[in-house]
């Protein structure tokens, strides 16, 4: 199941109401360290997409939700659970590290 983009227009359908816990990965093109931990997000999106959605949203292409969560720094990677932030990580990381920030999520 690969991940997919959302966007200010479709972020409250794809993650506010959406019935899962969602992680949201706050990206731009530029960001090399967004690059590198793309597969690995990919990689948990395959693995754990029942417990778990995956979403991607360009901070280029979106200033409002990205202002709105005032995200500074990429990547930064949120899980929203019933419309809140529940959990905020920021930075690349290898998967088991990963792994272990999202282990409520998927656990």
């Amino acid at each position: 199941m690969a991940t997919k983009a959302t966007t200010d227009a479709t972020f409250e359908a794809d993650v506010l109401k959406n019935d899962k816990p969602v992680l949201v990965d706050f990206w731009a093109e530029w960001c090399g360290p967004c690059r590198a931990v793309g597969p690995v997000i990919e990689e948990i999106s395959n693995e754990h997409g029942d417990k778990l959605d995956v979403v991607k949203l360009n901070t280029d292409e979106n200033p409002t939700t990205t202002m709105q969560y005032g995200i500074t720094s990429i990547p930064a990677m949120y899980v929203y659970q019933n419309g809140e932030v529940v959990k905020q990580i920021i930075g690349a990381m290898p998967k088991p590290k990963l792994l272990r920030e999202l282990a409520d999520f998927i656990g």
